[in-house]
């Protein structure tokens, strides 16, 4: 067993590997974002790409997501959990509190969104694209941790990499979106495509544009959140990854 780590705004590049190899992955798709940093926590196996490049350099709608999921499938990773940076729709859901997502809505429009798009149409089941029980035990892991978090929530993905308008964060909030980000969709998608066990740990950093009296989201803003609270997601990877079976014969895909 290999668990994929997919590192998102702040945490492109986390030092958690006990040791460390970098293996180049060619795919049929081009370039992933970065190579692939793979070594051992706790005597697990687990491989790191950097889901916008090692120094944050490939905007959200660049990146390369086929190749990224193909990746993390070629060198053996049944399960991925991807960091991410969201904003908050919700009042109660505030910024530096963590968010794990059971569903999607996918907003984007210029992205390539699956694999089966020459050779082969496949209809792939989407009604639950998150691995319910990496969704079980990440709200396990941050009760023990006493990490505020909100579970069961939908995310919505943007195209960006510009921010929401204050029209657009309204509507989002009345079609019962929780937070907002610009890279979940495809990548959770395609990660269902190769039966890949994914959950997402989405950080809140702001309130998109919505709320009065609070100043609109800016990446200098998303950045300082992230850093003062990215300590949090990595207790979690650290706490979470030795507790993680193989599934497959008991997950749904």
């Amino acid at each position: 067993m290999k668990i994929g780590i997919i590192g998102g705004s702040g945490l492109d590049d986390p030092n958690i590997l006990d040791t460390v190899d970098e293996t180049i992955i060619q795919t049929p798709f081009g370039k992933p974002s970065s190579p692939i940093k793979e070594g051992k926590i706790r005597n697990v196996n687990v491989a790191i790409l950097a889901r916008h490049g090692m120094n944050h350099s490939i905007s959200p709608s660049n990146v390369n997501y086929r190749a990224n999921i193909w990746a993390m499938k070629e060198i053996g990773c049944n399960h991925i959990l991807a960091s991410t940076a969201v904003g908050s729709l919700k009042a109660e859901i505030e910024p530096g509190h963590l968010v794990f997502p059971n569903q999607f809505i996918d907003f984007t429009k210029h992205r390539n969104s699956t694999f089966f798009d020459k050779k082969q149409v496949m209809h792939t089941p989407m009604s639950d694209p998150f691995c319910p029980h990496l969704l079980e035990l990440l709200q396990d892991t941050a009760e023990d941790l006493k990490i505020p978090y909100h579970a069961n929530k939908t995310v919505i993905t943007i195209e960006g990499p510009r921010f929401s308008t204050k029209a657009e964060s309204f509507m989002f909030k009345s079609w019962k979106a929780d937070v907002i980000n610009m890279s979940s969709c495809p990548e959770v998608a395609l990660a269902r495509e190769q039966n890949i066990h994914y959950s997402s740990l989405a950080m809140a950093t702001d309130y998109d544009c919505w709320k009065e009296h609070e100043k609109s989201v800016t990446w200098e803003m998303i950045k300082k959140t992230m850093d003062s609270n990215s300590i949090n997601v990595i207790k979690i990877l650290l706490n979470i990854i030795p507790k993680i079976k193989n599934w497959d014969d008991i997950c749904a895909h």
